[in-house]
């Protein structure tokens, strides 16, 4: 399937299951799969149309959905030794969705031999598309995307509220993403952050998942940027990241970041 052709069916799936749910949903349409992880409708039939047509067409293919995930773990296991796979979020920002927000997004990663070799990114309410191509550069509604780069005194960005409250040296107090990762990544490729910090994995969570950061690592390495683990490793879309995920709009921000992040 060519890349536009992926695009098309994102937005296809995005309009007859997300879009007409947005501002909409019933009580009965919006679930828990564990305390404080929501899912909806929209997210279950998403994926279930996104991966169903992956499959079709890459039938050798591993396809990592995060609802499938959350009903059948062993997944992550065998996405993590495929040699072709795709990751699949119906819907990022999930609680944003639910709140009547438009920061929310639908991706889909393919993932060749341990690389991120396409992304895709769509934002239903924004009406934009982000496609990035390894070795070929990343596009916003077809146009190329160039980032510029940071300030002298990066501005930085997480979702964890006690990171927001440290002293950060050298670098600006953090703010607040937009608690979504399709919407954090196109933002700080637009300018709109320097850097990004994420929580890794924990026994307790299940933050730093494929589906959340292989696409949008694709999206910012093509303009320039750096996806990195907190001992500076690249970032590996088939590994969990443990103490954490820098995502920094040129090596010299991700070097002076990393300076400051002590034993975070």
């Amino acid at each position: 399937m060519e890349t536009e052709a992926v695009l098309e069916l994102l937005t296809r799936v995005s309009a007859e299951v997300v879009e007409p749910r947005f501002r909409a949903l019933s009580d009965d349409e919006v679930h828990e799969k564990r305390p404080g992880d929501p899912v909806t409708v929209a997210d279950r039939e998403a994926e279930v149309l996104l991966t169903r047509a992956l499959r079709s067409a890459w039938p050798d293919a591993v396809v990592l959905g995060e609802e499938a995930y959350a009903g059948d773990p062993s997944l992550m296991q065998q996405y993590a030794t495929a040699e072709h796979a795709f990751t699949v979020d119906p819907v990022d920002g999930t609680n944003n969705f639910i709140r009547g927000s438009a920061d929310h997004a639908m991706m889909l990663a393919e993932v060749l031999r341990g690389e991120v070799v396409r992304s895709w990114t769509w934002h239903p309410q924004h009406r934009v598309s982000y496609v990035a191509e390894r070795g070929a550069g990343a596009w916003r509604n077809g146009e190329r995307l160039e980032r510029a780069p940071a300030t002298t005194q990066p501005v930085g960005r997480t979702s964890n509220r006690a990171w927001a409250k440290l002293p950060w040296g050298e670098l600006s107090p953090l703010q607040r993403t937009w608690f979504s990762c399709g919407v954090d990544y196109p933002r700080l490729v637009e300018g709109e952050a320097d850097f990004l910090l994420y929580r890794g994995q924990t026994s307790t969570s299940h933050r730093g998942m494929p589906w959340d950061h292989a696409p949008g690592s694709l999206l910012v390495t093509e303009t320039g940027g750096v996806v990195c683990a907190f001992d500076g490793e690249p970032y590996h879309p088939q590994r969990l990241p443990t103490r954490g995920l820098l995502v920094a709009a040129d090596p010299a921000t991700a070097d002076l970041v990393l300076g400051q992040l002590g034993d975070l």
